[in-house]
């Protein structure tokens, strides 16, 4: 069904195998009483992720100088340091590295106020993202990616494709000018020919998409660059005439005219279907007769699809379903579904229903914790999901509702604009960074261990009360996937702290360390123990 004119949208990165282990600074540990032990913290994939459905389709038109990207599992590398604050204490910090668990994000830029590429560049690589889509080719962004190691998809506006069409040799000093000029130096993996193009209301623009998009291909083939560059184009749900159930979801009669070429085309050159997809649009239009849980990836009842006898339990895998039911009834059963923009909108105009910051942070944590499974559909279990968020940045210049200008997961000054398990450009306070290796973000303790009211035994007189917390945040968030135990203390003795700096400290009274040595190797041993026994079995 079709929907408002709109832009842009992201996604999140990659994964880490194993832990890394650092003790405290020798100079710090030399300074104290006695000698002090090393710290373990160790890393594993996430695993779970909650979900939820809902019974339609719909995607957004959008602008055709935005689009955003995100990567496929994330990163959880943490380090563990000493410091001596005073005399009387020290306090262990814990930062844990940015992580992203979505396979890219999209970097949209219709904004005033954004960072300057180079700082967004910084941004991405601290957050583990390896994959990018840009709604245009502008020289200066794609100069901030060279050497960074990120995949970057580039576009060519909307305006652009009648002209590519028509012209060959146009193409031609397109392709030289924005993507062989900065290979091999800037990983550039993709173009992708206009956004929404089909279903729109210019017909002119649709008859020249296939032309474009074959103009462009044949240009990096005379340059020996199409295994190296893949050619697409992103879809909206309007290419759809109906999509609920998934299995009955067909492409409109009158889209099949444009959409025939491109297939057969895309299918040649071993190109993706590239769909946008919009659970919050779908609810935006209809909150009465659709499911917020099932939108957000929240438990509930879900939705039964009689014709194949499968059951969604969230709107994102139907909508990706019903994407693949009407590319097998047009014949290609076999190309593969990608998301080229998905995301939720944290605030909008007072009759856009759902735009919250709670629904916003609800569905692309729950997005990152689903697309970390590294599985499929019901319909393509097999068939491992790839979504690129939208978006990177809130933009403020964008048309249309409110909503438009706020599917960032970042605000133009670099911070967040709500945890979904990283932060933001700027450090939050002195003692955050007191310990973070340069470039890394921490994780936002407080919004996690807020949200499931994980400080109830913080300050607790027991034993455990430590290791509970950092289990709670196993269990709900993996946050952690261990936390071994602290240098040589009384666990009974050692409250815990979380602050809105998102940095987690444990205050050791040096006199209690004193009166507990012994305790030491026990506790080490203890901790060792806990960590083999949560790696095989978390």
């Amino acid at each position: 069904m079709a929907c408002p004119r709109t832009k842009q949208s992201m996604l999140l990165p990659c994964a880490v195998p194993g832990g890394i282990l650092l003790p405290a600074a020798p100079e710090i540990l030399a300074s104290l009483p006695y000698s002090s032990s090393s710290s373990l913290v160790e890393e594993k994939d996430a695993r779970r992720a909650p979900s939820s459905s809902a019974p339609r389709l719909l995607s957004r038109h959008r602008h055709p100088a935005s689009r955003h990207c995100f990567p496929i599992r994330p990163c959880l590398v943490a380090w563990m340091g000493a410091t001596v604050q005073s005399r009387t204490e020290l306090t262990c910090t814990m930062n844990v590295q940015a992580f992203i668990g979505t396979y890219g994000i999209n970097y949209g830029r219709i904004a005033d106020n954004l960072p300057p590429p180079e700082s967004v560049v910084t941004l991405l690589k601290a957050a583990k993202i390896k994959n990018v889509r840009i709604y245009d080719a502008d020289h200066s962004v794609i100069h901030a990616f060279k050497g960074s190691g990120i995949e970057l998809i580039v576009s060519i506006p909307n305006e652009h494709l009648k002209d590519y069409n028509v012209y060959e040799d146009h193409a031609m000093s397109w392709v030289k000018e924005n993507v062989e000029a900065f290979l091999p130096d800037t990983h550039i993996k993709g173009i992708a020919i206009g956004n929404e193009v089909l279903g729109g209301s210019d017909q002119e623009l649709e008859e020249a998409l296939f032309g474009a998009m074959k103009n462009v291909y044949n240009a990096l083939k005379r340059l020996q660059l199409e295994d190296k560059v893949e050619v697409s184009t992103a879809h909206s749900a309007a290419v759809f005439a109906n999509s609920f159930p998934p299995s009955y979801c067909t492409f409109r009669e009158d889209m099949l005219v444009y959409l025939k070429p491109i297939l057969e085309f895309s299918s040649r050159i071993n190109s993706p279907f590239y769909i946008n997809t919009y659970p919050f649009l779908a609810y935006k239009s209809d909150p009465e007769h659709i499911d917020l849980k099932y939108a957000l990836f929240q438990p509930n009842s879900g939705v039964h699809d009689a014709k194949t006898g499968l059951h969604y339990d969230n709107m994102f895998d139907a909508q990706i379903d019903a994407t693949y039911a009407a590319l097998e009834a047009a014949g290609y059963p076999n190309m593969e579904v990608r998301i080229s923009e998905t995301g939720w909108s944290s605030s909008g105009d007072e009759n856009e229903a759902g735009a919250t910051v709670q629904n916003a942070r609800m569905y692309n944590y729950n997005l990152r914790k689903r697309l970390l499974k590294k599985k499929g559909t019901p319909f393509r279990p097999k068939m491992v999901v790839k979504a690129y968020v939208f978006a990177l940045f809130n933009e403020n210049l964008k048309p249309g509702p409110s909503s438009e200008k706020h599917f960032g997961l970042f605000n133009a000054d670099g911070s967040i604009s709500y945890s979904i398990g990283f932060t933001g450009l700027r450090p939050s306070s002195a003692s955050s960074q007191l310990l973070s290796l340069k470039g890394a973000c921490s994780v936002d303790l407080w919004s996690e261990f807020q949200h499931k009211d994980v400080l109830r035994d913080t300050y607790a007189p027991t034993k455990y009360s430590i290791m509970r917390i950092f289990t709670d945040a196993i269990i709900n968030y993996d946050v952690f996937h261990f936390y071994l135990c602290f240098m040589r203390a009384r666990a009974a003795k050692t409250p815990v702290r979380v602050i809105r700096n998102q940095t987690v400290i444990v205050h050791i009274g040096f006199a209690d360390l004193r009166r507990q040595r012994w305790l030491a190797p026990y506790t080490i041993a203890l901790a060792y123990c806990v960590a083999i026994i949560l790696v095989f079995t978390i």
